[in-house]
Protein backbone atom coordinates (compact mmCIF):
# COMPACT_ATOMS: atom_id res chain seq x y z
CA UNK A 1 0.00 0.00 0.00
CA UNK A 2 1.30 3.37 -0.59
CA UNK A 3 -0.22 6.72 0.52
CA UNK A 4 0.70 10.19 -2.19
CA UNK A 5 -0.37 13.61 0.54
CA UNK A 6 -0.48 16.44 -1.90
CA UNK A 7 -2.47 20.09 -2.22
CA UNK A 8 0.32 21.68 0.49
CA UNK A 9 0.67 25.53 -0.74
CA UNK A 10 1.48 29.09 0.57
CA UNK A 11 -1.79 30.49 2.27
CA UNK A 12 -3.05 33.70 4.55
CA UNK A 13 -4.27 33.78 7.26
CA UNK A 14 -8.02 32.84 6.75
CA UNK A 15 -7.61 31.16 3.89
CA UNK A 16 -8.40 27.53 2.75
CA UNK A 17 -6.42 24.37 1.34
CA UNK A 18 -7.21 21.25 0.64
CA UNK A 19 -4.91 18.15 1.06
CA UNK A 20 -5.35 15.34 -0.94
CA UNK A 21 -4.60 11.53 0.25
CA UNK A 22 -4.52 8.56 -2.75
CA UNK A 23 -4.07 5.53 -1.77
CA UNK A 24 -2.78 3.11 -4.43
CA UNK A 25 -2.22 -0.86 -3.96
CA UNK A 26 -5.72 -1.28 -1.58
CA UNK A 27 -9.06 -0.05 -1.37
CA UNK A 28 -9.06 3.16 0.47
CA UNK A 29 -12.44 2.53 2.63
CA UNK A 30 -10.78 -0.92 3.72
CA UNK A 31 -8.22 1.54 6.09
CA UNK A 32 -8.75 3.73 8.35
CA UNK A 33 -6.61 6.92 7.37
CA UNK A 34 -5.02 9.53 9.57
CA UNK A 35 -3.47 13.22 8.80
CA UNK A 36 -0.73 13.92 11.13
CA UNK A 37 1.50 17.24 10.75
CA UNK A 38 4.61 18.05 11.91
CA UNK A 39 5.67 22.07 12.75
CA UNK A 40 9.00 22.66 12.87
CA UNK A 41 11.00 21.93 16.37
CA UNK A 42 7.42 20.08 17.21
CA UNK A 43 6.72 16.62 17.44
CA UNK A 44 4.02 15.04 15.08
CA UNK A 45 0.89 15.49 16.34
CA UNK A 46 -2.78 13.91 15.20
CA UNK A 47 -4.98 16.68 12.98
CA UNK A 48 -7.59 14.14 12.09
CA UNK A 49 -8.58 10.24 10.80
CA UNK A 50 -11.31 8.89 8.67
CA UNK A 51 -12.88 5.12 9.48
CA UNK A 52 -13.07 2.52 6.93
CA UNK A 53 -16.87 1.56 5.82
CA UNK A 54 -18.88 3.63 7.69
CA UNK A 55 -16.33 7.08 7.11
CA UNK A 56 -17.18 8.24 10.79
CA UNK A 57 -14.53 10.85 11.47
CA UNK A 58 -12.47 12.26 14.78
CA UNK A 59 -10.18 15.23 14.94
CA UNK A 60 -8.13 17.28 17.44
CA UNK A 61 -9.56 19.86 19.33
CA UNK A 62 -7.17 22.32 17.80
CA UNK A 63 -8.68 21.66 14.02
CA UNK A 64 -12.03 20.79 15.03
CA UNK A 65 -14.97 22.97 13.58
CA UNK A 66 -12.07 24.05 10.75
CA UNK A 67 -11.42 21.09 9.30
CA UNK A 68 -13.36 18.52 7.06
CA UNK A 69 -12.57 14.88 5.97
CA UNK A 70 -13.95 13.31 3.26
CA UNK A 71 -13.59 10.53 0.77
CA UNK A 72 -13.96 9.28 -2.76
CA UNK A 73 -14.00 5.90 -2.88
CA UNK A 74 -13.97 6.15 -6.80
CA UNK A 75 -10.74 8.05 -7.20
CA UNK A 76 -9.32 5.98 -3.75
CA UNK A 77 -8.42 9.48 -2.37
CA UNK A 78 -9.27 11.19 1.58
CA UNK A 79 -9.55 14.93 1.46
CA UNK A 80 -9.17 17.65 4.27
CA UNK A 81 -10.22 20.44 3.80
CA UNK A 82 -8.56 22.94 5.87
CA UNK A 83 -10.54 26.22 6.44
CA UNK A 84 -9.73 29.29 8.47
CA UNK A 85 -6.25 28.43 8.48
CA UNK A 86 -3.65 30.19 11.10
CA UNK A 87 -0.26 30.34 11.31
CA UNK A 88 -0.25 27.62 14.03
CA UNK A 89 -1.26 25.53 11.73
CA UNK A 90 1.72 25.78 9.35
CA UNK A 91 3.48 22.12 9.35
CA UNK A 92 4.17 19.61 7.46
CA UNK A 93 1.27 17.26 6.62
CA UNK A 94 1.18 13.94 6.29
CA UNK A 95 -1.47 10.60 5.42
CA UNK A 96 -1.30 7.70 6.90
CA UNK A 97 -3.32 4.44 6.84
CA UNK A 98 -3.78 2.00 9.28
CA UNK A 99 -6.28 -1.15 10.44
CA UNK A 100 -5.94 0.00 13.84
CA UNK A 101 -8.78 1.11 16.61
CA UNK A 102 -5.97 3.57 17.76
CA UNK A 103 -6.67 6.51 15.48
CA UNK A 104 -4.62 9.40 17.46
CA UNK A 105 -1.44 6.97 17.70
CA UNK A 106 0.88 7.60 15.13
CA UNK A 107 2.48 4.33 16.16
CA UNK A 108 -0.35 2.44 14.97
CA UNK A 109 -0.10 3.25 11.21
CA UNK A 110 1.12 1.10 8.90
CA UNK A 111 1.63 3.13 6.14
CA UNK A 112 2.86 6.58 5.27
CA UNK A 113 2.75 9.10 2.09
CA UNK A 114 5.35 12.00 2.21
CA UNK A 115 5.20 14.97 3.76
CA UNK A 116 3.05 18.48 1.94
CA UNK A 117 4.39 21.30 3.56
CA UNK A 118 1.34 24.13 4.59
CA UNK A 119 2.63 27.50 5.38
CA UNK A 120 0.27 30.16 6.83
CA UNK A 121 1.58 33.49 6.95
CA UNK A 122 0.08 36.53 9.20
Amino acid sequence: VQLQASGGGLVQAGGSLRLSCVVSGGTVSSYRVGWFRQAPGKEREFVAAIRGGGGSTAYADSVKGRFTLSRDRAKNTVFLQMNNLQPEDTAVYYCAATFSVDLRNENAYLYWGQGTLVTVSS
